[in-house]
């Protein structure tokens, strides 16, 4: 059985990559990237599944090698246990978004390809700080003449 990040989520299906496994990366967490990982569901995805009920980790940890394969940023948080991409499979990414802005304190909460109209569009990527010193910056991505935008605010 694997270890629990919290009360809904376990190590195992954070650290969870297809590509990982594709490729044979090692994708395991190091003791500080699980500390981190814990505070993150402690502080935020625990209660986004209290909220929302079931809550899918579409993309979670990130090891160096993994992050460099799916071309990820470099300063990642993913690659730091202190960030996770999610969808709650009952409520839009958008009202999601919205009541994690008003309810949660976290570092950084990106509503990603959200389409208006569409609630099962995008997804929503959030992070935290271990050391509890997060920005509380809120921005929209979405793709404008094939590049990635990203805007201030929840464009919705």
């Amino acid at each position: 059985m694997s270890e629990k990040l919290s009360e809904n989520f376990t190590v195992a299906e954070y650290i969870k990559s297809q590509t990982a496994t594709r490729h044979g990366i090692d994708n395991s967490l190091s003791e500080e990237h699980l500390q981190n990982a814990k505070k993150l569901f402690a502080n935020v995805v625990q209660p986004i599944r209290e909220k929302f009920g079931i809550t899918l980790i579409t993309s979670g940890y990130r090891s160096p090698d993994l992050n460099a394969k799916i071309g990820g940023s470099s300063k990642s948080q993913h690659c730091k246990g202190q960030a996770v991409d999610l969808e709650c499979l009952k409520e839009s990414n958008a009202d999601v978004a919205m009541w994690i802005e008003n309810n949660l304190d976290f570092d950084q909460l990106i509503l990603e390809f959200y389409t208006p109209g569409d609630p099962r569009s995008g997804w929503i990527h959030i992070s935290y700080n271990e050391d509890g010193k997060n920005r509380k910056s809120v921005l929209t991505a979405s793709k404008i003449n094939g590049k990635v935008v990203y805007t201030n605010g929840l464009n919705i």
